[in-house]
């Protein structure tokens, strides 16, 4: 039997060797991997929760909010961490506009976590703040005051907050700011405290963007064009307003059959122009001065059979052209252009060679990005020279045909008709403002290039005039008291390599003609009654611009128009006397009449807009000449300041609340 002496040796080793163990795996875990074992119970003691940044407005021209971030809040409730879950019960109901017994029974039904999804806005939870165990989650949501106003223009964001298209896309880097991030202490429950040394770095919101859109001419160019394709049965068209002096868009508006939003196809889907391209041949025609107000050709009685060889005995080898206005005279350049003569042009066209031809369409910008920076802008088509049929290429090109523009890079080539010869680069933003409200950008007209001189730019638009003019085929698009110049179009449609019986009708405008200040772009796709543009899209624009003219608010300076007649009395004056006759005095009248001082303007009175729509109701007070501030997110108005009949002067803020 061994000694006491001896166990006890054994078991002190025994134990020694134990201690070593501890002291090796002590000294192991705190000088060989304390770094990690330290960074693993930091990560369990400490939550790091992103904070997200408001993502910037997007306003129109004149301040109009047309995309939104609201923050909303949904609410986690921890049972186990509430003093008194009787008291809080009461609290949360309140606030929440919950029944007292549901929150009661949500507490008490012995979960760790109780999840009120909402969204509750910032005045619901600004109670609960100190409540212990009540925990509010923030989330961003974007909102679109004027429902589907632009919508293919401004683009959406998908339900994690990323942009998919239109300009939430192009301008993300700007309007989505930076993320900020909080530090909370958790506990072995897994409840989150917050520290009073905790780290947080604040988001920091986006920048707000100011479009060069109208929001009141938007909404005008929107239902012209849904009347259109309702009234005509067609498959969809688009519609384009340009300031010709300043590249800067005013409506873009794009819609398919049944008056939906369609994709931007304004700007990125092209089209064969038709006789709104004529004007650019006759551009090429005067600039390489292969012709003048000598030069006439036969009209061939509306039908002509072009040799497309050097032998036209060849039967086989002939063009049949043909006019849908019969011409059996000669007509010079302005008179083809006028009566839109696919003849005439034609035979004049021979008188340029391919590269001409094209080097005048490429100086206008077509075949080209507009510089826009719109996503998935289309550049048309426009073949090289070399690609072209000589005699057959040169007909159709300057008939319209064999390339493709966009409603856009149409809008920007008749810009330049309008702005003595430059053109200018397109854009949608006028404005770009810091989240401190510094003004970090601000749109200045950026020339591209001159595309003719200013002398033949005034002749394209003397034969505009004479388009709309008597015996033009543009008449249907005139205004009465304020002219405007324009150019019909008619296209047959190509499927498949051929072409179809269908049709897409046009007409590009300039307003008014004296001075033009817009560029108007009128498309239909397929009407199934009439097709040709003088009597689909050129009324249109009539339409849109007295809609627009009734209105206080749409960007167009009216003191610059000069009525034709202004009655005063029973008499008339005229803004272009005789010079000879002394008697006759020069009247010019801003329009609408400003009111002088002496006169000052009555209060209107506030249309009821309870239970209308936000679009609805916006439009209304806008065309009396409120500013409008909306208070809410809902879809409907349940309440407005002043109220609907009490006297408002024009100017004045008229707030509305929805539901």
């Amino acid at each position: 039997m061994a000694k006491p002496a001896n166990r006890i040796l054994v078991l002190e080793g025994i134990f020694g060797l134990v201690l070593l163990g501890v002291l090796a795996r002590a000294a192991q875990i705190q000088l060989v991997e304390g770094r990690r074992w330290t960074e693993k119970a930091r990560a369990q003691l400490l939550v790091r929760q992103p904070l997200p940044a408001r993502r910037g407005t997007i306003f129109d021209r004149r301040g109009e909010p047309l995309a939104i971030t609201h923050e909303y809040y949904h609410l986690g409730v921890a049972p186990n961490e509430l003093h008194n879950v009787d008291s809080a019960s009461r609290i949360l109901a309140r606030r929440l506009g919950l029944s007292v017994a549901r929150v009661r029974r949500d507490l008490r039904s012995g979960r760790d976590w109780v999840y009120y999804r909402g969204p509750y806005t910032a005045s619901d939870i600004e109670p609960l703040r100190g409540l212990r165990g009540v925990h509010p989650e923030p989330e961003l949501l974007r909102f679109h005051p004027s429902e589907d106003l632009a919508r293919a223009i401004i683009g959406r964001l998908d339900a994690d907050g990323r942009a998919l298209g239109g300009l939430e896309l192009s301008l993300d880097s700007l309007l989505a700011g930076v993320a900020g991030e909080a530090v909370l202490l958790r506990d072995s429950r897994g409840r989150r405290y917050s520290s009073p040394g905790r780290r947080v770095d604040d988001p920091v919101p986006g920048h707000d963007v100011y479009l060069t859109l109208d929001a009141e001419l938007q909404d005008i160019a929107e239902r012209g064009l849904v009347s259109v394709i309702d009234r005509m049965e067609a498959e969809g068209g688009d519609v384009v307003f340009l300031d010709p002096a300043t590249g800067e868009l005013l409506a873009v508006a794009s819609r398919t059959a049944g008056g939906t939003t369609a994709s931007p196809s304004a700007i990125t889907t092209t089209f064969e122009p038709g006789s709104t391209a004529k004007l650019f041949t006759a551009a090429a025609l005067l600039a390489y001065q292969r012709v003048d107000s000598s030069v006439r050709e036969s009209g061939e009685n509306g039908r002509w059979r072009m040799p497309l060889v050097d032998e036209p005995s060849r039967a086989s080898h002939w063009r049949t052209i043909v006019d849908e206005h019969k011409e059996p005279g000669f007509l010079n350049l302005a008179e083809a252009v006028q009566v839109s003569s696919n003849i005439v042009m034609a035979k004049l066209a021979q008188r340029l060679s391919p590269a001409e031809q094209f080097d005048m369409l490429r100086a206008f910008g077509f075949g080209s990005l507009t510089g826009i920076g719109f996503p998935s802008e289309s550049r048309g088509t426009l073949r090289q020279p070399d690609q072209w049929q000589p005699r057959i290429s040169r007909a159709s090109i300057a008939m319209g045909y064999e390339f493709d523009v966009t409603p856009l890079q149409l809008a920007a080539a008749y810009g330049v008709i309008a702005n003595d010869g430059v053109l200018l680069t397109p854009t949608l933003v006028l404005e770009i403002r810091s989240p401190d409200g510094e003004t970090v950008y601000r749109h200045r007209p950026e020339p591209v290039r001159r595309a003719v001189s200013s002398g033949i730019a005034a002749d394209l638009r003397e034969y505009l005039r004479g388009a709309v003019g008597e015996g033009g085929t543009g008449g249907r698009g005139q205004l009465a008291n304020y002219p405007l110049m324009g150019k019909t179009g008619t296209t047959r449609i190509i499927e498949g390599g051929r072409y179809i019986n269908a049709h897409r009708a046009s007409f590009a405008a300039l307003f008014p003609a004296d001075d033009p200040q817009l560029v108007i772009i009128v498309k239909v796709d397929r009407s199934r009654h009439q097709y040709f543009g003088g009597s689909v899209a050129a009324p249109v624009v009539r339409t849109m611009l007295n809609e627009a003219l009734a209105a206080r608010r749409i960007a167009i300076d009216r003191s610059r128009f000069v009525e034709p007649s202004v009655s005063l009395g029973t008499g008339s004056v005229s803004p272009t006397p005789d010079p000879a006759d002394e008697s006759v005095a020069t009247v010019v009248r801003s329009w609408p009449p400003v009111a002088s001082e002496e006169s000052a303007e009555p209060g209107v009175e506030i249309p009821q807009v309870m239970g209308l729509t936000v679009r609805q109701a916006v439009l209304q007070l806008h065309r009396l000449g409120f500013r409008v501030s909306l208070k809410g997110t809902g879809d409907r108005i349940v309440q407005a300041a002043p109220a609907g009949g009490q006297t408002l002067t024009r100017g004045g803020k008229v707030i509305i609340w929805t539901n």
